[in-house]
């Protein structure tokens, strides 16, 4: 780590009594000697998590108290629009994270040609109401994402300043914020980190959260692929659905002429099902598409990032 640069630490809390002070500890040991702000963003919690943090009295902490529970994607958003370090970190509420790991992994940011480096937490402190749908999760990204990470869900993570600042995080997005990264272009790296069991408070996962997940994984992926070109998806889905049914419908067509009655046959039904579907998927896709553009261009936002432009000076006779 070097130490004329600044880090920000940003920790969404709810309900972590008895672990607040704990963890300001914790932090405090592993940044001595390296300039730094710990923002803890309290996504209003009914304990005496504030309190705690008051009572440190710790110079270097920032505490953002918000009106209402907006979730920890919000939270962490939150965190993220007021930190100003070179470097932001982050990391869960709970102390399973180590923030002894810290300067390792900013050395390995600092170091490399990263924007972004994710714990991988290869002895997971966890029970199986967490671990398998993070793993359900993390097979999907790998299988549909050229994005090789190993543990998605791990919130010990480093970024480059501008890296976690380009992030939009919304419903359970936190945790799939490096694929998000990926999608902007970032250069991400992994390494091992200590995970430990929660001591205190009560993990606020449960399998009612599961579909949740798997709502945003799927909305990450369609971001991914069709954001810019959505008619891709709902075109092409809208004319295999209209094609089977012009199909079916010419066969009862011809049994029809054969003198054959279709009037009762299920078949028919469908045809006419999928052509309606597909003529419908056709013109949601052209929408969609005309509503994107309108999203880019209102804002004036580009479908792609630039991570760097070098001009080089011509040489004058």
């Amino acid at each position: 780590m070097n130490p004329n640069k600044f880090y920000s630490i940003v920790i969404p809390m709810y309900n972590e009594e008895g672990n607040a002070g704990l963890l300001m500890d914790k932090i405090k040991d592993a940044m001595r000697g390296y300039r730094y702000e710990l923002i803890l963003i309290d996504d209003f919690s009914k304990d005496r998590t504030v309190q705690q943090i008051k009572e440190k009295n710790d110079p270097n902490v920032v505490l953002i108290q918000l009106k209402k529970n907006y979730g920890q994607s919000s939270a962490m958003m939150a965190g993220f629009d007021y930190a100003t370090g070179d470097y932001i970190i982050t990391m869960d509420g709970d102390l399973q994270n180590d923030p002894s790991d810290i300067p390792a992994m900013v050395k390995l940011l600092e170091d490399g040609e990263y924007d972004l480096v994710v714990g991988n937490r290869e002895k997971r402190k966890d029970s199986s109401v967490r671990t398998i749908p993070s793993k359900i999760a993390n097979f999907i990204i790998k299988k549909s994402t050229k994005l090789h990470i190993s543990d998605q869900g791990c919130a010990l993570k480093v970024f480059t300043n501008d890296t976690a600042k380009d992030l939009n995080l919304y419903g359970e997005n936190h945790r799939f914020i490096s694929l998000m990264a990926h999608l902007n272009g970032a250069k991400i790296a992994e390494m091992p980190v200590k995970h430990h069991p929660r001591q205190h408070g009560v993990s606020k996962y449960g399998m009612n959260r599961t579909f949740k997940v798997i709502n945003d994984l799927l909305l990450v992926l369609f971001n991914q692929k069709y954001l810019s070109k959505p008619i891709y998806l709902f075109g092409n889905i809208g004319l295999l659905a209209f094609t089977l049914g012009m199909i079916i419908n010419i066969y009862l067509l011809v049994i029809k002429l054969l003198g054959q009655q279709i009037g009762g046959r299920p078949l028919l039904i469908l045809g006419v099902l999928l052509v309606f579907i597909g003529i419908q998927l056709f013109t949601t896709g052209i929408i969609v598409d005309m509503l994107m553009k309108t999203y880019f261009e209102s804002q004036n936002k580009r479908p792609f990032n630039i991570r760097k432009i070098t001009t080089f000076g011509k040489n004058e006779d």
